[in-house]
């Protein structure tokens, strides 16, 4: 393949990449015994910050930062919260820095929910690339992961312009 061909099918693949993301969501709910809804997706997003503030030892989780991480509406980030507190997965608490605010925190019931749904994920993607060789499983994961740590560390403000 030469240097123009090369370059055609590389254009090709990075023009790909946008509607690949789109359908991505999708392969996360997958399992023949037990789809995870929308909702339960949701749930595991606003779990998954509360869990990682908590593991990072880092500042308490509020419901803006809940919308700051997610890049979405306060308004909107309330309700994913309050329905998580509904469910018996998140606490709402007084901040130990400053006692005017409230905070939330992983309940025991969370963390267990949360546990299995990073076990459907594993089971998806394990199901979803079951015909890959492993050293291609491990580096599309080491990749992913990459690009997630990548995302992670942007501004909110350009996170939000590209979603």
């Amino acid at each position: 393949m030469d240097a123009k061909s090369r370059q055609a099918r590389s254009d090709e693949l990075m023009d790909a990449v946008g509607p690949a993301f789109s359908r991505l969501s999708r392969s996360t709910a997958l399992n023949a015994q037990r789809p995870i809804s929308r909702k339960d997706l949701t749930r595991s997003r606003v779990l998954q910050i509360a869990h990682d503030a908590a593991e990072h030892g880092g500042p308490d989780v509020t419901v803006g930062d809940v919308a700051e991480r997610l890049g979405i509406d306060p308004s909107a980030a309330s309700r994913m919260v309050s329905d998580c507190i509904s469910a018996g997965y998140l606490r709402r608490a007084v901040s130990q820095s400053d006692g005017r605010r409230t905070v939330v925190q992983l309940t025991e019931q969370g963390s267990a929910t949360l546990a299995e749904f990073r076990r459907h994920q594993r089971a998806a993607f394990e199901h979803i690339t079951r015909d890959w060789p492993a050293e291609e499983r491990i580096e599309f994961a080491r990749l992913l992961l990459k690009y997630v740590d990548a995302l992670a560390s942007l501004p909110a403000s350009e996170t939000m312009a590209h979603d």
